[in-house]
C-alpha cells in the first residue's frame, strides 16, 4: 500500500496545519473552546510551520472530516453503529483506522441518549432511585434538563442530590455501565471507557442557577445547615437578584439597558433598599420615578412572579459577563481589572 504523505505528521502539527487550513476567524471560534496551555502549544506550533504542500492540506483536512463523521456516527447510535457505516463509506481497513485514532481522544458521554429525552418523560425513570444514582445521571445531563429534574424531586431529597453532585469527582466505568443498565430496557446506552471526570461544584452551580429561586433557596439553606462549608463554596460561584451589589455603576447602567421596564418594577416589589437604591441610582430621575409609581399601582403580587422577573434580570447579568461586557466583583483577585 503506498505510503500516505502525512504519515510522520504528529497530532500536534496535523492540528496546527488544520487551523492554517481553516483560517484565522474559524481558528479564532476553536481558540475559544480550548483550554490556555493548549492555545500556547498550538499558536508556538502555528508559527513554527513554514510551508506545507497541498497534497498535505488536503489529507488532514479530510482525516479531520472522517473523524468528525465518526464521532457524530458514535453519538447517534454507539461505536459499533459508527464502525458499520464507516465501513459501508471507507473500507474495513480505513474505518479500523479512524476509530483507532478516536478512542484515545474521544469524550463520548455516557448517557448521551438521555441527554435527548425529555425531563419529564426521565424522571419518571429515576424519581426513585437512590440519590447517588440521581446525581451521577444528572451529572451527565445538560443544566436545563438537571434543573427541570430536580425541581420536580421531593423538597426532602433535592439538598440531598445537590450536595452528592458537588461532592462527585471521578466514578469508575463499572458504576457508571450499572447505572445505564437502570434505563437500558426503555432507552439505548452507550459505551464508556476510562474514568470520567464528572460532577463537582461548577455543575451544581450550573443548575442551581437555572432552577427556579424557591428550588435555589431551599436547596442552599438546606446545604448551609448541613454541609456550610460547601454551601459558602457553591454561593461564591453562584450569581442571585440581590448580588446586584457586587456590580458597579457602569454594569448596572449596562444591565439595564437589556432589561424590560416591566420586569425591573416586578423584580424590585421584595428587594431590599440596597437593593432598590442601587438600581434607582443608576436609571434617569424621570424613569426611576416611573418605575416606582409602577410599582405603587400594580398592588399585591404573586412571589412566583417577582422571582421570575427577578430570574429575567439575572440571565441578563449572566450572559453580559459570559460576552465580557460586564466584570462580576466576586471578591476574589481574578475579578480585578487594570
Amino acid at each position: 500500500m503506498a505510503k500516505s504523505s502525512e504519515e510522520g505528521i504528529g497530532g500536534i502539527q496535523k492540528a496546527a496545519i488544520l487551523l492554517i487550513a481553516l483560517g484565522p476567524e474559524k481558528s479564532a471560534q476553536i481558540f475559544k473552546h480550548l483550554k490556555e496551555e493548549e492555545i500556547e502549544e498550538l499558536t508556538l506550533e502555528i508559527a513554527n510551520t513554514r510551508s506545507v504542500t497541498p497534497q498535505v492540506k488536503e489529507e488532514i483536512i479530510e482525516e479531520f472530516y472522517q473523524i468528525c463523521l465518526a464521532q457524530q456516527y458514535i453519538a447517534e447510535g454507539g461505536i459499533t453503529y459508527a464502525k458499520e457505516l464507516l465501513e459501508k463509506a471507507l473500507g474495513n481497513e480505513k474505518a479500523m483506522s479512524v476509530i483507532g485514532k478516536l478512542t484515545a481522544s474521544l469524550q463520548v458521554k455516557p448517557f448521551e441518549f438521555v441527554r435527548k429525552t425529555d425531563a419529564a418523560q426521565l424522571l419518571n425513570f429515576i424519581q426513585d432511585e437512590h440519590p447517588q444514582t440521581i446525581a451521577l445521571i444528572l451529572s451527565y445531563l445538560s443544566p436545563q434538563q438537571s434543573a427541570l429534574i430536580i425541581s420536580a424531586l421531593p423538597p426532602e431529597r433535592q439538598a440531598d442530590v445537590a450536595r452528592r453532585i458537588a461532592v462527585m469527582d471521578r466514578t469508575s466505568p463499572d458504576v457508571v455501565k450499572e447505572v445505564e443498565k437502570v434505563l437500558e430496557s426503555k432507552l439505548s446506552s452507550l459505551v464508556n471507557q476510562d474514568y470520567t471526570i464528572i460532577g463537582g461544584v461548577d455543575a451544581v452551580v450550573d443548575i442551581l442557577n437555572t432552577v427556579d429561586r424557591s428550588t435555589e433557596k431551599r436547596i442552599m439553606e438546606t446545604l448551609e445547615v448541613d454541609e456550610p462549608e460547601l454551601a459558602d463554596e457553591i454561593r461564591k460561584k453562584m450569581f442571585v437578584f440581590e448580588d446586584i451589589l457586587l456590580l458597579d455603576d457602569r454594569a448596572i447602567q449596562r444591565v439595564l439597558r437589556d432589561v424590560d421596564n416591566n420586569d425591573l418594577g416586578l423584580a424590585l416589589k421584595s428587594a431590599n433598599e440596597q437593593v432598590q437604591s442601587a438600581i434607582f441610582n443608576n436609571l434617569s430621575k424621570r424613569l426611576a420615578v416611573m418605575i416606582k409609581e409602577d410599582m405603587e399601582f400594580m398592588g399585591p403580587v404573586r412571589m412566583k412572579d417577582v422571582e421570575e422577573a427577578q430570574q429575567k434580570i439575572v440571565s441578563v447579568i449572566r450572559k453580559l459577563e459570559e460576552m465580557g461586557e460586564i466584570v462580576i466583583s466576586r471578591g476574589g483577585g481574578d475579578e480585578i481589572v487594570v
